[in-house]
């Protein structure tokens, strides 16, 4: 499991309440987050660097070849990752991602337009390195985390309360020590993208994607289930981009099909 840049397994529960028992599921700390080395050079954090890091997980776990499931910035990750190494991939989960270049189609679900990119480049700049302003952003991603109005009435009941204790978690975990790494990583997968080389993707590819995710918007994983040879595109209309944990059986069952698909 390739995490988002704001996620760790509580945003992959529905996927580990129906598949732990039938696979061996793995994930890791993205470099600079969490239990992971905190204090790197910036230059360190790119995609390419944490598709690096795949590969030496799946070498300490003794994994030859895995399905790579990736949400949010784990597309990105698990994308870089299939195209330097095919040969280690059996299988591609794409939710809520895209190919790259995340920040200039953040909060433009219908199409690109030119302010939001430019505002949110600049609101990184200022802030990553001024700790004062970095706490700030922290005090109001609590509050947002605390209250996720937008997010009590669409989950299901059963992953509600575990998603918002996980997701408040998340959010004091990252600013109590990471902040400026977070903020980075922000900047280095709007650096990154593998647009060009989707149509070298080898691996057997389902997309999933929310018609009102602001963050990664649809329309990028239409772009990718276009480009990626034979891949399959699940959209769920009504889907943010939490959608794994908004329909979780819609998602977890076209998952199943997927890797059933690829194992046959």
């Amino acid at each position: 499991l390739a995490n988002g840049l704001g996620g760790r397994l509580y945003a992959w529960l529905p996927v580990l309440d129906a598949l732990a028992d039938r696979y061996r599921i793995v994930t890791w700390d993205y470099r600079g987050l969490f239990e992971s080395e905190a204090h790197l050079d910036r230059r360190r954090l790119g995609v390419p660097q944490h598709a690096e890091d795949l590969a030496a997980v799946l070498d300490a776990e003794g994994i030859d070849a895995a399905h790579l499931c990736g949400w949010s910035m784990g597309v990105q990750v698990s994308l870089e990752f299939s195209l330097r190494r095919p040969d280690r991939v059996r299988s591609l989960v794409l939710i809520n991602g895209t190919y790259g270049q995340a920040l200039s189609t953040a909060f433009q679900p219908l199409m690109r337009v030119p302010l939001p990119p430019t505002v949110l480049h600049a609101v990184l700049e200022g802030v990553a390195d001024r700790p004062t302003l970095a706490a700030g952003v922290g005090q109001a991603a609590r509050a947002a985390a605390g209250s996720a109005f937008w997010l009590r009435k669409r989950l299901g009941p059963r992953w509600r309360s575990h998603f918002l204790r996980g997701i408040r978690q998340y959010v004091n975990d990252v600013m109590a020590t990471h902040k400026a790494n977070y903020l980075h990583l922000f900047q280095q997968i709007d650096a990154h993208s593998v647009y060009h080389l989707l149509p070298e993707v080898q691996a057997p590819t389902l997309v999933v994607s929310g018609g009102l995710d602001f963050l990664t918007p649809a329309y990028q994983s239409r772009a990718m289930a276009r480009r990626i040879p034979g891949a399959k595109h699940l959209s769920i209309p009504l889907g943010t981009h939490f959608v794994l944990l908004e329909y979780p059986e819609r998602v977890v069952a076209a998952i199943e099909k997927h890797l059933a698909r690829v194992e046959r």
